[in-house]
């Protein structure tokens, strides 16, 4: 969680949204720094692939040990933590980097998201495959004992992958269109494609 300090995840010091939060941060670094190994190797990096590659490791073991506390969350007191998974999901879990700034570029993030979106490091699809993975992980669709709150946080939880699914397709459809640039000060003020 050494990256999170940077930002306000919106945990609002709770374990129950912390440990979620971290479940959800740490399989998505997993995914888009194994994707980016994936990418170098294809592109003849041998090195950055490697560095890559040990990170996305790393990173699945973080996920591993974030997971089954909230497996464990679930088992215990399965209405504050599907209150607090559906709390999370509402506010968009975002990436520590949405805080990153060059000294230039205000929409860093924004231009960065966007080339990693379309070359695909990290996309909208990776995150519904990351919720539908943990709803599913942690069993969430099979939770009984709710409370009616409880209950209505399990159907929105359950929900939000095809929603996300949806809008992916949409974004996707933008992307295509776009054919603006933007300079990068890490590649040199290089300008690329978003």
């Amino acid at each position: 969680m050494d990256t999170c300090a940077l930002q306000d995840p919106k945990t609002e010091n709770n374990p129950y949204l912390g440990f979620i939060y971290t479940s959800f941060q740490e399989r998505a670094t997993f995914i888009s720094h194994g994707n980016t190994a994936r990418l170098a190797k294809e592109l003849g990096d041998m090195k950055l692939a490697q560095i890559c590659g040990i990170i996305a490791a790393d990173e699945k073991r973080h996920e591993t040990a974030y997971t089954k506390i909230v497996e464990k969350l679930f088992e215990i007191d399965p209405d504050a933590t599907i209150l607090a998974l559906a709390d999370m999901m509402r506010k968009k879990i975002s990436m520590p980097a949405h805080l990153m700034f060059d000294g230039q570029d205000d929409n860093l993030f924004e231009n960065y998201s966007t080339v990693a979106q379309r070359i695909g490091v990290y996309t909208a699809k990776d995150y519904a495959d990351i919720l539908e993975f943990l709803v599913g992980r942690w069993k969430v669709e099979k939770l009984t004992g709710l409370s009616g709150e409880g209950r209505r946080a399990q159907d929105f939880v359950c929900g939000l992958p095809p929603r996300i699914r949806r809008l992916e397709e949409r974004a996707q459809g933008r992307v295509k269109d776009a054919s603006s640039t933007a300079p990068f000060s890490w590649v040199f003020g290089r300008e690329l494609k978003l």
